[in-house]
């Protein structure tokens, strides 16, 4: 079998390295990649600098399967998994219009609220005057760009200031480019990640997990695209977890069928548990980042199958087991990040790593050693029967890994959830 897996960041290493411990005999090519993906895992290599070359050399190379890591290919026009359809090649992502689940804030809140699944209330806007009325005074307030902001477009506003320098950011610098913005209700209460990989009217529920968004121990400073993910099949009970299935998972898989979305591929479902109940923050077309490298280490069977047969309508459930336990992961982001980003720092200690899965999302190689190359650089990710076992063990093995600048939350997996 011959896998083309679309990214080149930390999810996407750590789902390489998944496939490749398939039960299944495969071959994986990663685009665009990365030299850690291509020197460590083995990867081949994709001659191809866009999506229409991409799809040209996957046809030419004959490709089984492709599995969407990154976001940004499906939701261009032209779509990822629509292009792949168009030549035959059965692709683990949702198509074009599917994949509006994650690419449009306000498509997302539509859908949940025709299809009746719990979330926050909430008001689209064209101006930062219409989200002045919209908020009417109400604080705390959410508000969120509608498109893609790299897990940065959100800004939980407690006030009218931090409102306003957020309206100004967005609806007047654009710096996320043009789009509009949504007003939404602040829910309050644990965060929870939930991942189903969704194959039409059926689904398997994956393993969940909990991020941490803040760039500060005890959840302070900017969002991020994550500092860390605990996972377990432990963090949520079984009531709590048929009630996410009933009320939020089952009908949002029946509300793609019904819309005729034909979605394929891992979704993500970002929860909050309030005192009424789980409701839906949003949704991703994709596997989370970092949830995946805390998630994936916990997963074994055959992926490359389970992928391949699920892109073709067809999802078996029994080629996937879980580990019961629990897995911790540490990233380590560069100086500067998230408002800035700074390069070149030799990486030193990887080699000490003994006792833990080491996953790169912003490294290159300079002069024989890795170094740094911005934004979030490594995830270093431990396993153990326990939490507080694995905690431990993660940030023990993490410790070892230094490079000038470095940042690293020392709470991933100690706050209390």
């Amino acid at each position: 079998m011959k896998i083309c897996v679309v990214g080149k960041g930390g999810r996407e290493h750590a789902l390489i390295r998944s496939l490749r411990e398939s039960e299944s005999a495969l071959e994986v090519f990663c685009f665009p990649g990365s030299e850690a993906i291509y020197e460590i895992e083995g990867a081949g290599k994709v001659d191809a600098h866009d999506l229409e070359s991409l799809i040209s050399w996957m046809t030419a190379n004959a490709i089984d399967l492709c599995v969407a890591g990154e976001e940004s290919y499906l939701v261009t026009e032209a779509g990822l998994a629509n292009r792949c359809a168009d030549v035959g090649i059965p692709c683990w992502g949702p198509p074009f219009a599917g994949a509006q689940m994650e690419a449009s804030k306000e498509f997302a809140k539509e859908f949940m609220l025709r299809h009746s699944i719990p979330t926050g209330a909430a008001a689209g806007c064209a101006t930062a005057d219409e989200a002045r009325a919209a908020i009417a005074g109400e604080y705390p307030t959410v508000l969120k760009f509608d498109g893609l902001a790299a897990g940065k477009g959100v800004a939980v506003c407690p006030d009218e200031a931090s409102a306003e320098e957020f309206l100004k950011e967005v609806m007047e610098e654009r710096r996320f480019g043009a789009g509009r913005l949504l007003v939404e209700e602040c829910l309050v209460g644990p965060e929870i990640s939930i991942f189903a990989a969704v194959s039409g009217p059926e689904y398997l529920i994956l393993t969940p997990a909990r991020d941490y968004k803040r760039i500060g121990e005890g959840d302070v400073g900017p969002n991020t695209g994550g500092m860390g993910a605990v996972a377990s099949r432990q963090l949520a009970d079984p009531e709590l977890m048929a009630r996410i299935e009933k009320e939020i998972v089952a009908p949002t898989v029946a509300g793609l069928e019904k819309d005729e979305l034909n979605y394929k591929g891992f979704l993500y479902f970002g929860l909050m548990l309030t005192a009424d109940g789980p409701k839906i923050i949003e949704y991703n077309c994709r596997f989370g980042d970092p949830e995946c490298q805390a998630v994936m280490p916990l997963v074994s069977g055959d992926l490359a199958k389970f992928c391949l047969e699920g892109a073709k309508g067809n999802l078996l459930p029994e080629l996937l087991t879980f580990n019961e336990g629990w897995s911790v992961c540490c990233i380590l982001a560069s100086a500067g990040y998230p408002d800035s980003s700074r390069a070149g720092d030799v990486i030193s200690g990887l080699e000490d790593v003994s006792d833990a899965r080491i996953y790169h999302a912003g490294t290159k190689k300079q002069d024989g050693q890795w170094a740094t190359n911005g934004g979030r650089v490594l995830a270093i990710v431990a396993g153990a029967e326990t939490r507080e076992e694995a905690v431990e063990k993660a940030h023990a093995e993490a410790a070892k890994v230094t490079f000038d600048g470095s940042q690293r939350r020392a709470d991933i997996g100690r706050l209390h959830f």
